[in-house]
Order: structure tokens, then C-alpha cells, then sequence
């Protein structure tokens, strides 16, 4: 019997053996999955046997389903496994009374690079390295001091450019569907326009993708929604082994990166050595999403005609700078953003106190909340719930009941939907909830608390109240953060296309 096609199904109730034919874009594997032309298949009362042979450094994931929709993955036979010898016998016993099967193939892809590699370690602009805020802005400091690189894992040049490959290569999913790069899309911010992400079974994760632009630059160095990563290096590897995600173990993904010829190299460039393991891994991953650091928006080339950070930013027309300028509307979205006393109203809070430095990242030292033990913030999209607690769910502390780790905003103007559980669809929607939509949390920031009576429970949030011109001011600044250069150059992209 011939597989004809990327994908075959043997279909088995114990008494008729069919070939069935499925094609379904997301099973697809870099268009192409299946060539195994000389096999043969038997089958019992009990078991369906798959006899075949092998090229050497293949790897096959054998998967069983009863509907054709949801899949189970039964074994995963790597290189390892199949030994020296190119003639193999798998047998799926007890199977049901109706089943269908599915072989998937490693594809023998190599990625494109560059003979010297690309440069990922350029100097920070001025803004980034100083920081021009006035005293007062408490919380403010340069972006370039919050670097949460640990001492043994510097980003290199031959560091990202590992790092850059593993993040796109799909093998390291156990069924080859699924790479970080699937839920982290460069076009979108390194996030995803999706809701909730979508792993390699079909699975969906349980919040919306974080975006990964300036991962580097938050001091506290810990990683996911609700903090559980404690490191940029712990943080890589966790949707590799997730079960829902990528669904390998840390065996298996040592295993497939050593099974590919063009992964040794690129280890000793990095390491000094071709040992493959799941630190070394970590660490290439790390460094590469370490150098996603976005500075080259039109806020940063008008960022550089001005000395301080709180002026106005030029908005004449000149033959140096005209593309950079700003608008009259974007300076006040501007002022709105960093400024309590703007526009002729005074706000208890606004932007800049939550998203610091200009690289717009989440705050780097705990706030006013009694015995928060977090950085995090609670910005009011929710009241106490049991479905989602964030932070909480790391620390064990109520303090921390519903707060969550913000991304920067760079780039968000490309990456909607917003907020952990991704419930707003726009920007418009992101400003409304902070001018009208405040929900009076325990936790919510301060000073957007109001306590009202001596009832805990009663308590009023403190709305911004910005006013129609203001909105849309807001709005036009935040699309003034598109980093183009991130979103498009070649060294962040995937190698393997």
C-alpha cells in the first residue's frame, strides 16, 4: 500500500482496513509531511501494524484519533530509538473499535543564514541609556539600567542568531506544527492576533499571547502573565514542555535539536563546543528574545531633536527630520500620557506612572499596595474573581489577586487584541476602559481607590474622564510607537522561509 499524499490515515474496525485522506491546513508542516513509500500495514483483533524503513536522522510522531478532530499522540520514535537499522515495526494496540492513525515525518529543513551574522547587540539611543524625567516621576529611570541579562548569559551576535533559529524551527513541537514563532508573530509585535493562541493539537492557551518586544528591559526579570518564570531562561522553555503548546519534554527536545546537522555549529559558535542541552537552549532563546529591543519608532527619531523628554516634540517641517515630525494631536497625546495636569484638567495618575522609561515596559519596584510582593499592577479591567487571580497564582498572596504583567507598549498599535485575557479589540476600547470603565478592585492601583464608607467592600474607582479630543489624542500617540525595523528586518525573521 502507497501514502500518496502529505497525510494518510489507516482506518481499523477490527474487520475493514481503509485509507483515508485528510487535507486540513493546520496539520500542514511546511506544505509538505509524509514520504514514506515502502511499508506495509497489518492488522489484528487488537493491534494495526505499521512496517516501514527509515532514512537516517529521521524522527516520526505516531498520533490515533476516533473523529479526524482531536488528536492523540501515541509515541514519538526518535533517531535514538530507531538505532543503526532502517527497518522499523511499530504496533498500536488496543486500539477502539473505530480509529483513525496518523505518522508524521521530521523534515530535513535548513535555515538561511548569513555567512557573518547579523549584528543584535547595537547601541541603545541616548534616550534609553539617560533618563531626562524630573525628579518627581519617583518611578521613573533609564531603560538601559533595567537589562535583566544575567551575568552568565550575555546576548551575542552568534547567541541571537542561534537563538533566532530555534525560535522558528516547528520540529521543536511534538507533532512539528508548532514553534514559538507561531504564537509570538514578528508582523504583530512578536504577539498574536488571536485571542488565545492555538497549540499543537488545537488546544488553546489560557490568555492571550505577550508581546515580546524589550523583554530585556524589565528589572525584575520575570516572565508570563502572572509572573511564575523567574527568568527569561526558565520562561523558553516552559511552552516548549507545555501540553497544550508544544508538548515536548526537555529529553525529546534535546534529542531533535541534536538529530539536525546544522545545529553543532551553531552551538560552538555560541558555547565553544557542539553539546547540545536544555540549558544551552534556554540560554540561545533568551539571548535572542533579549534582543528584541524596539527604538526606532517616530517617537524615538523625535525623541532625538529634543533634550528633554517632556517638551514638545518638533512638528515643523524640516529637510532633516520632516518624516519624524510630530502632529499637534500627538503632542497632546504625548502630554496625556506623562502628564497628571494636562489639557487644563488635573488626573491623580496617568500613563507613564505604570508603563516606565521609555522603553514603556511594566514598573520595576512595587507600588503603595500593603505587603504586595509583586511589581505588577491591577488596572481595574475586573473585580475579584476565582477565574483568573493572576499574580496571585505565583505568589499566594491576596495582594496580588488580579494583577498582571504588562509587555511594553511598543508596537501596540499592530498587536490587538489588548489585556492579558485579550477582551479589548482596539485601542479606542484600551482608552475607554482607563477614562470610564475603572472597576473598583482591592488591588487597583493607587491612587485610583477611593474607600467610601468603612466597608472594605465599598469602594469607588477614580475614572480618568478623558474627553472626546483627548481620546483620540491618546490613541494617535500610541501609533506613534511602531517600530518598523522590528517588525520587518530580516534578522528577526524566520530563517526557515
Amino acid at each position: 500500500m502507497l501514502w500518496l499524499s502529505p497525510f494518510k490515515y489507516i482506518q481499523s474496525n477490527h474487520h475493514l482496513l481503509t485509507l483515508v485522506l485528510l487535507l486540513s491546513a493546520p496539520l500542514t508542516v511546511n506544505s509538505q509531511e509524509l514520504n514514506i513509500l515502502d511499508h506495509t500495514i497489518d492488522f489484528g483483533p487488537d493491534q494495526v501494524t505499521l512496517e516501514w524503513t527509515s532514512q537516517p536522522g529521521d524522527f516520526y510522531t505516531f498520533w490515533q484519533s476516533t473523529d479526524l478532530d482531536k488528536w492523540q499522540a501515541l509515541e514519538r520514535l526518535l533517531p535514538a530509538d530507531l538505532g543503526s537499522s532502517t527497518t522499523h515495526t511499530e504496533a498500536f494496540i488496543d486500539t477502539p473499535t473505530q480509529a483513525f492513525f496518523r505518522v508524521s515525518k521530521n523534515l530535513d529543513t535548513t535555515p538561511d543564514l548569513p555567512a557573518v551574522p547579523y549584528t543584535y547587540t547595537d547601541p541603545l539611543p541616548a534616550h534609553f541609556t539617560t533618563n531626562s524625567f524630573p525628579l518627581q516621576y519617583r518611578v521613573q529611570n533609564a531603560a538601559a539600567d533595567n537589562d535583566n541579562a544575567p551575568l552568565n548569559n550575555p546576548t551575542t551576535d552568534a547567541g541571537a542568531t542561534l537563538g533566532r533559529v530555534l525560535f522558528y524551527d516547528k520540529s521543536l513541537s511534538s507533532n512539528q506544527t508548532i514553534s514559538c514563532a507561531s504564537c509570538h508573530q514578528q508582523a504583530f509585535g512578536f504577539s498574536d492576533p488571536l485571542t488565545q493562541s492555538v497549540g499543537f493539537e488545537g488546544g488553546l492557551t489560557r490568555r492571550h499571547s505577550m508581546a515580546l518586544g524589550n523583554a530585556a528591559l524589565y528589572l525584575p526579570g520575570k516572565f508570563f502573565w502572572d509572573e511564575r518564570a523567574a527568568t527569561l531562561e526558565d520562561q523558553v522553555l516552559q511552552p516548549i514542555q507545555d501540553p497544550v503548546e508544544m508538548g515536548l519534554t526537555l529529553p525529546e527536545l534535546e534529542a531533535v535539536v541534536s538529530s539536525k546537522d546544522f545545529y553543532p555549529p551553531l552551538f560552538e559558535a555560541v558555547f565553544g563546543d557542539p553539546a547540545i542541552n536544555s540549558d544551552r537552549i534556554s540560554k540561545a532563546l533568551a539571548q535572542f528574545v533579549r534582543s528584541l529591543v524596539s527604538a526606532n519608532s517616530r517617537y524615538d527619531r523625535a525623541r532625538a531633536r529634543v533634550t528633554d523628554v517632556l517638551d514638545p516634540f518638533p512638528t515643523t517641517e524640516s529637510t532633516a527630520g520632516a518624516d519624524d515630525n510630530f502632529t499637534t494631536q500627538e503632542n497632546l497625546g504625548k502630554d496625556l500620557f506623562m502628564r497628571r495636569n494636562t489639557n487644563g484638567n488635573s488626573r491623580p495618575l496617568t500613563c507613564i506612572d505604570c508603563h516606565v522609561s521609555e522603553a514603556f515596559v511594566s514598573p520595576w519596584r512595587p507600588g503603595p499596595a500593603q505587603n504586595a510582593t509583586s511589581t505588577t499592577v491591577n488596572n481595574g479591567l475586573d473585580l475579584p474573581n476565582a477565574i483568573d487571580r493572576g499574580v496571585r497564582e505565583t505568589t499566594g498572596n491576596i495582594a496580588d489577586s488580579e494583577k498582571f504583567k504588562m509587555p511594553s507598549l511598543r508596537n501596540i498599535a499592530v498587536r490587538p487584541p489588548y489585556m492579558h485575557d485579550g477582551s479589548l479589540a482596539t485601542l479606542e476600547e484600551v482608552v475607554e476602559h482607563y477614562s470610564s470603565g475603572l472597576q473598583p478592585h482591592p488591588n487597583l492601583q493607587q491612587p485610583l481607590l477611593l474607600v467610601i464608607s468603612e466597608d472594605p467592600l465599598e469602594l469607588e474607582a477614580i475614572q480618568l474622564d478623558f474627553t472626546p479630543e483627548e481620546k483620540s489624542a491618546l490613541v494617535a500617540f500610541l501609533k506613534t510607537l511602531t517600530d518598523d525595523t522590528l517588525l520587518t528586518h530580516e534578522k528577526y525573521s524566520d530563517p526557515f522561509e
